[in-house]
């Protein structure tokens, strides 16, 4: 197996003054990738900003021998975001890869949890996804060559307590990815998601310690580099943790024609719910017309 290489690549990494974010950028540059490293530098909950943490990267990268620059804008700002494309693009002149790694918490019961709270997660998860890769899109589209990794969490695919804004914010990145591996495949733009478990800055204090040592952030970059290979996948979200790597989808079942006008009652769909419910044959779909495909084929069988 050859070595996976990016050599005259270009890569934004955000969030990358530490925990995962550092990681990657790390690797990608002793890889040849020529890397910008973006920190706001805020607190965990997003608050204040110094570059200090992407500019102390930056020089880890050029001790390596590497390439790379520091951005301090916020994922969140329409301007900042602006000049993080424009600063990558005078220093390097392309845009080949993008990984939206960049968060903050705001950790509350749903009862608990403020406007304020909502607002500025969703701002800087979802909006702070969305603002990077839409204002590389077009070079990638120019260039036919893109490859976007966006950071999603289990809280996102499965729930946790305490955390509505965070999971909202990291399905709604999943749903993105979702229409963009679709829009983005003529022009050779891929686009995946990683679900990382790792010790970091954000989840301190949330495990044991045995646990979070062993859960380093380092471990699940060699992931995040298969989804930004020349040769990555497509629409697919993998987890990764202390060494351990796995798939996860969203599948639906088969189902069940249940009716229509009379016939169709809330106590006929009850009468049918373990058939509507049925796991044993389910599928993860491609796109959207997929999902309707499914519905007319369950129509067609009960009614031809």
């Amino acid at each position: 197996m050859s070595d996976i290489s990016f050599e005259d690549r270009v890569a934004i990494v955000t969030g990358a003054g530490g925990g995962l974010g550092r990681c990657h950028a790390l690797e990608l540059a002793r890889r040849g990738a020529k890397v910008v490293v973006n920190d706001l530098g805020g607190a965990m909950d997003g608050t204040g900003g110094n570059s200090e943490a992407a500019e102390s990267v930056v020089a880890e990268i050029k001790a390596m021998g590497g390439e790379a620059i520091a951005n301090g804008s916020s994922v969140s700002d329409d301007a900042g975001v602006k000049k993080m494309i424009e600063d990558t693009m005078d220093a390097f002149g392309r845009i080949d890869i993008l990984i939206a790694n960049a968060g903050i918490l705001r950790d509350k019961s749903f009862s608990k949890m403020t406007m304020d709270d909502i607002n500025l997660v969703l701002d800087v998860h979802l909006r702070g996804s969305f603002k990077p890769i839409h204002g590389a899109w077009n070079i990638m589209k120019e260039q036919n060559y893109g490859r976007i990794v966006v950071t999603t969490s289990s809280t996102g695919l499965y729930g946790n307590f305490g955390q509505a804004n965070y999971g909202a914010a990291k399905l709604g990145v999943v749903g993105m990815m979702n229409t963009l591996k679709i829009e983005g495949a003529k022009n050779n733009i891929k686009i995946n998601t990683i679900c990382p478990i790792a010790a970091t800055r954000m989840t301190e204090g949330l495990m044991p310690q045995p646990m979070f040592d062993a859960l380093k952030p380092e471990y699940v970059t060699p992931a995040v580099i298969n989804l930004v290979k020349d040769d990555a996948p497509n629409g697919v979200i993998i987890s990764a943790g202390a060494g351990a790597f796995s798939m996860a989808q969203i599948v639906e079942t088969n189902g069940a024609y249940v009716g229509t006008g009379d016939d169709l009652t809330a106590e006929a769909v009850a009468a049918k719910w373990d058939e509507i419910t049925d796991t044993s044959t389910q599928t993860a779909f491609k796109a959207g017309n997929e999902h309707g495909a499914n519905i007319f084929a369950r129509i067609s069988e009960a009614t031809s």
